[in-house]
Order: structure tokens, then sequence, then C-alpha cells
């Protein structure tokens, strides 16, 4: 983890590197108190794809909780069934 005074935002170019090397967020402080979070694109999208997908495990894991499931071989034979497959 790495952690910057906010004057050092001025130095893009250093700033860039530094959350390339970093693979992961790197922290801003103002007065000593942490103020933003800077990341790569790259970083930053595989951690949002890996909060929508445990998003998605979590509802999931809702709807088996109140039954809202349907028999895999039941829905497969409904499907053949209403598009003649």
């Amino acid at each position: 983890m790495q952690i910057i005074p906010m004057r050092d935002l001025k130095n893009t170019v250093e700033l860039e590197r530094l959350c390339t090397e970093e693979n992961g967020p790197v922290f801003v402080t103002k007065n000593g108190y942490r103020r933003l979070v800077v990341m790569d694109i790259d970083y930053y999208e595989r951690t949002m794809r890996k909060m929508i997908e445990a998003k998605e495990i979590l509802d999931g894991l809702e709807d088996i909780k109140l039954g809202r499931t349907v028999d895999g071989n039941k829905a497969i034979s409904d499907l053949k069934s209403k598009y003649g497959i």
C-alpha cells in the first residue's frame, strides 16, 4: 500500500508509475489524513468485476434461501416444449 501527500499529485508521471507498480490503490493524504484513493484503470476494472460477481453470488444465495428456484431438468424440459426443440 502506497501513501503519498496531496502535493505529490502535481507529478502526474510519477503518480501514474506508482499506480502501475503498486497494482493496487495509492492513498493520498492531506494534513496527515486520508483524503483520496488513486488507482490504475486495470486494477479498478478488476475490482469492480469482482464486486459485481460477489453481488450476483449473494443474490443467488438469497434466491435459494427464499425458495426462488426452479428444478433444472424441469426448466430445460419446459423450454424445449415452449420452443419445440
